[in-house]
C-alpha cells in the first residue's frame, strides 16, 4: 500500500512523538451527553462531559426529567392522602420515606404511636435498606462487567419484596405507615419469613465478598476511583455512605434517634479512602448491621394494637390482606354499614375530609439507604398540609459526582454514578 502524503504525521504516531508535540495536537474539548437514557445513570439523570480525548475534563448533572411534582400534590391532599405520595419519591426506600413524614406528622400532633407500631417500623425499614443496597451491589456490578453478581442481587431482593408483599400487599409503594401507627398489623407468617431471611442472608453476604471483594477487574474499577476528601463532601452537605465511607461517621439513626433506634445496638461502618471500594465496602457492613437490627426487633416485638386508640385521628378501617389485594375486612364493613351510624359517619368524614393538625413546623430526619433524608413538614392548622419540604439525599449528594470524575477516564464516571447510588424520584420529586 502506498504511503498517504496527505497524512499529518507520517513519520510518526502519537505514541513515539515526544510527550510537547503530543500535546499541542489537543486544540479544542469535546462535550458530549451521557444521558438521560444511558443504562449507567441509574435513572433519567443527564450528565454534560467535556472531555479531552477519554478524560473528564468537566461533569455537569443536569436534572429534572421526571417531573412528579410529589411536594406540590402532598399540599393538596390530606395529610393522611400523602402517605401514597411521598412513598413513590424513593421508590427503592419507600418506607423511609412514609416514615419521615408520618413521624413529622406526629410530632405536630403530639402524638406516640403504640410500641408495637414502632418496632415494626424499624424492621420494614432496615430490611428496605438491605434491599436498596441489593439493588445498588446488582447495578453496580452489572454496569462495571460482573453481570452474576446483578443475578444474585436481584435474587435475594425478590425474598425481602415477597415480605413486603406478604404484611402490605405490595412489593412496592406500599403507603403501609399511617399517622397514628400503621395500616394494619403483620399477618400470620410474617415472623418466621423474616427468620427465615436472616438465616439466608449472612451466608449470601459472604459469596458477594468472595465474589468481589478481591477479583483484579473489581479492584481495577473502583480503587482509588471517585476519591473526594471528606472535608469537600462536608461542604457539600453529603450524607450516607459515600460521606462515611470518607472518614466522617454521621448516620441519623446513632446521632439523632428517632423511631426507638436508641434502644438497639449496632454499629456505623466508616471507611476513610473515600473511593468507590470503600463505598461499596461501607453498604456490604450495613447490610450486616441491618439485620442485626431486624434480629432485635424480632426479639423486643410485644403485642398490642399497631393504632393509637383516638378514632378521631387514626386511619379508619380494618385492613387485611386478601387474596385479591387489600381491603376492609367483612367484620369492619358489617360494623359501619349495619351496626353503628356513628362510626359510618366517622368513616365518611376521616376520608373525605380528613384529620386537621395544629399549627406549627417541625424537620423530621431518618436515615435513609443513601443518607440523610428530610421532611420539613409546616401546618396552617388545615386539613392538608401547607408546605411540605424534603430533603432527598441523591439530590444533595449528587453535587459531589463533578469532584469524583474530573481528571479521571469517561469509563471512570459510570463507576462514579454507581457509587453515589442516587434516585430520581428522589431528585426530581
Amino acid at each position: 500500500m502506498a504511503d498517504r502524503t496527505d497524512a499529518p504525521f507520517p513519520a510518526e504516531t502519537a505514541e513515539t512523538m515526544p510527550h510537547e508535540a503530543y500535546q499541542g495536537l489537543h486544540q479544542e474539548t469535546m462535550v458530549i451527553n451521557m444521558g438521560p437514557q444511558h443504562p449507567s445513570t441509574h435513572g433519567v439523570l443527564r450528565l454534560v462531559l467535556e472531555l479531552d480525548g477519554e478524560s473528564v475534563v468537566s461533569c455537569r448533572p443536569v436534572i429534572g426529567y421526571l417531573h412528579t411534582g410529589f411536594e406540590k400534590n402532598c399540599e393538596w391532599r390530606s395529610w393522611q392522602q400523602g402517605v401514597a405520595y411521598v412513598t413513590r419519591m424513593d421508590y427503592l426506600s419507600s418506607f423511609f420515606n412514609e416514615l419521615a413524614y408520618v413521624t413529622a406528622v406526629e410530632r405536630l400532633l403530639g402524638i406516640e404511636v403504640p410500641e408495637r407500631a414502632r418496632v415494626i417500623r424499624v424492621m420494614l425499614c432496615e430490611l428496605n435498606r438491605v434491599a436498596s443496597h441489593l439493588v445498588w451491589i446488582a447495578t453496580t456490578s452489572l454496569e462495571l462487567g460482573a453481570v452474576s453478581m446483578m443475578l444474585y442481587g436481584f435474587r435475594e431482593r425478590e425474598t425481602i419484596l415477597d415480605i413486603f408483599e406478604l404484611a402490605t400487599g405490595l412489593r412496592m409503594n406500599h403507603a403501609y405507615m399511617r399517622i397514628g401507627g400503621l395500616a394494619m398489623d403483620l399477618p400470620e407468617g410474617t415472623e418466621s419469613r423474616v427468620r427465615d431471611l436472616l438465616r439466608l442472608m449472612p451466608g449470601r453476604i459472604h459469596e458477594y465478598e468472595t465474589l468481589l471483594s478481591a477479583n483484579p477487574i473489581w479492584l481495577e474499577r473502583t480503587r482509588g476511583v471517585g476519591q473526594v476528601p471528606s472535608e469537600r463532601l462536608v461542604a457539600l452537605g453529603v450524607t450516607g455512605p459515600v460521606l462515611r465511607a470518607s472518614g466522617v461517621g454521621y448516620d441519623v439513626r446513632r446521632d439523632t434517634p428517632y423511631a426507638g433506634y436508641e434502644d438497639y445496638q449496632f454499629e456505623v461502618p466508616v471507611r476513610t479512602e473515600g473511593d468507590c471500594y470503600a463505598r461499596y465496602e461501607v453498604r456490604l457492613e450495613e447490610m450486616k448491621q441491618s439485620l442485626r437490627i431486624v434480629e432485635q426487633c424480632l426479639e423486643r416485638l410485644p403485642s398490642g394494637p399497631v393504632k393509637i386508640e383516638d378514632p378521631k385521628l387514626r386511619f379508619p378501617g380494618d385492613l387485611k390482606v386478601g387474596p385479591d389485594g387489600i381491603g376492609n375486612s367483612e367484620e369492619y364493613v358489617k360494623h359501619i354499614m349495619e351496626e353503628s351510624m356513628e362510626a359510618l359517619i366517622n368513616h365518611f368524614k376521616l376520608v373525605t375530609q380528613g384529620i386537621r393538625v395544629p399549627p406549627g413546623e417541625v424537620y423530621q430526619a431518618v436515615e435513609s439507604p443513601r443518607g440523610e433524608l428530610g421532611y420539613s413538614v409546616v401546618s396552617d392548622g388545615t386539613n392538608r398540609p401547607y408546605r411540605v419540604r424534603v430533603r432527598d439525599p441523591s439530590f444533595v449528594n449528587l453535587q459531589a459526582l463533578p469532584d469524583m470524575v474530573t481528571g479521571r477516564l469517561v469509563a471512570d464516571t459510570v463507576a462514579c454514578v454507581a457509587s453515589v447510588d442516587p434516585v430520581m424520584g428522589g431528585v426530581d420529586r
